[in-house]
């Protein structure tokens, strides 16, 4: 019976596997969040994931995502990436990282394909390779083996039996990787957070030789935004001067919302986001940052939409952003696929709110 446990309610659309509903987990976090984070726990063992950002007092510590783990000798990260041996972090660096990666023809299926260079020629001829979309090129899709987020949704969620491979590819090896015909790389995951020195090597790397050969390539992010502070800066010099398109999750408003469904907060990546929102300015040609949100049913909910909207317009309300539709996966295999008429709703609740521009994306889930 798709009950909430907590209320009793049948009437709202949730998961019997995360057992409360959009309204309790909102108004009464503190009564139902000890079950959740139990069953955020059980999913992290699945796969021999810690189940808490490690604090050891006389660790290691880790600089790159908000956990700043702390991590002793043999200890592992809560992404799974970072790691310490031999008394030093490693995992994520530039001699090697866990990814995989291939070529995707342009125009892509693409959070960002509605308005970037490679869908659609914007930006043409500083920052795209033809007017209209790319085709006949290609986009190097680089997928991180890791994550410092545990969506219980997650879309791609079997990159984590791949975490702890010791296979591992070079900055150098991935920068090869492009040829003549690659006109953007795109890093997403997992998430590339938890090995973001390995991607800004290849992407330097990449850039210089498609620059002595006289070509563009744009570099592009897919991300949650938990990174810490200090790596917006560099993050932003990548994709900046070649018209690449830096792209936040952003997967509730509400931190309770968030936490339910992502096991960890999302202060820092909404933080993150509105300081990446002040430079939006320096390139107007094409849109240097945006935004999308899964419409997990029941649960990111029109309130969900219409926080995040207006936290969105209130930053620029000339972001872009995309409302994706949600298919069964992970853990919440027990939801349905997002509904059309939700959808709909959902990009007229965010149009309300004040952003301008909002697109629908994963069209063909749509029930």
């Amino acid at each position: 019976m798709k009950q909430c446990r907590r209320c009793g309610s049948s009437e709202r659309i949730l998961s019997p596997r995360l057992g409360y509903c959009a309204a309790c987990i909102r108004g009464n976090f503190a009564e139902v969040w000890p079950a959740i984070e139990a069953y955020h726990h059980q999913s992290r063992r699945s796969f021999r994931l810690p189940v808490t950002p490690p604090r050891e007092p006389e660790g290691k510590r880790c600089t790159l995502c908000f956990h700043s783990c702390s991590m002793a000798e043999g200890g592992v990260g809560y992404c799974g990436a970072r790691r310490v041996e031999g008394g030093r972090l490693r995992g994520g660096g530039p001699s090697g990282a866990g990814l995989s990666y291939y070529e995707d023809p342009l125009p892509t299926n693409c959070v960002a394909d509605w308005f970037c260079p490679g869908g659609t020629g914007r930006g043409y001829p500083a920052y795209a390779c033809r007017e209209g979309p790319e085709r006949g090129f290609v986009n190097l899709a680089v997928f991180y083996h890791a994550c410092n987020f545990n969506c219980l949704f997650c879309q791609n969620w079997s990159f984590k039996e791949a975490t702890f491979r010791r296979g591992r590819v070079s900055a150098e090896k991935l920068a090869r990787a492009v040829t003549p015909l690659t006109a953007c790389i795109c890093y997403f995951g997992g998430d590339p957070t938890p090995q973001l020195p390995h991607a800004l090597a290849a992407a330097r790397l990449a850039r210089a030789r498609a620059r002595q050969a006289g070509r563009r390539l744009r570099i592009c992010w897919e991300t949650n935004g938990a990174m810490q502070e200090a790596w917006l800066k560099p993050l932003v010099e990548s994709s900046l001067a070649n018209g690449g398109v830096i792209k936040f999750d952003l997967k509730a408003f509400s931190e309770e919302m968030h936490l339910a469904l992502c096991g960890v907060s999302n202060q820092q990546t909404l933080k993150n986001f509105a300081r990446l929102a002040e430079r939006v300015g320096e390139r107007p040609e094409v849109p240097l940052l945006t935004a999308s949100t899964l419409m997990v049913p029941g649960y990111v909910d029109l309130e969900e939409i219409h926080g995040l909207a207006r936290y969105l317009a209130r930053l620029n309300p000339e972001i872009p952003y995309s409302l994706l539709a949600f298919y069964p996966q992970f853990c919440l295999p027990d939801l349905p696929v997002t509904s059309r008429d939700f959808a709909l709703q959902a990009r007229q609740t965010a149009l309300d709110a004040g952003v301008r521009h909002v697109n629908v994306g994963n069209v063909h889930l749509l029930r």
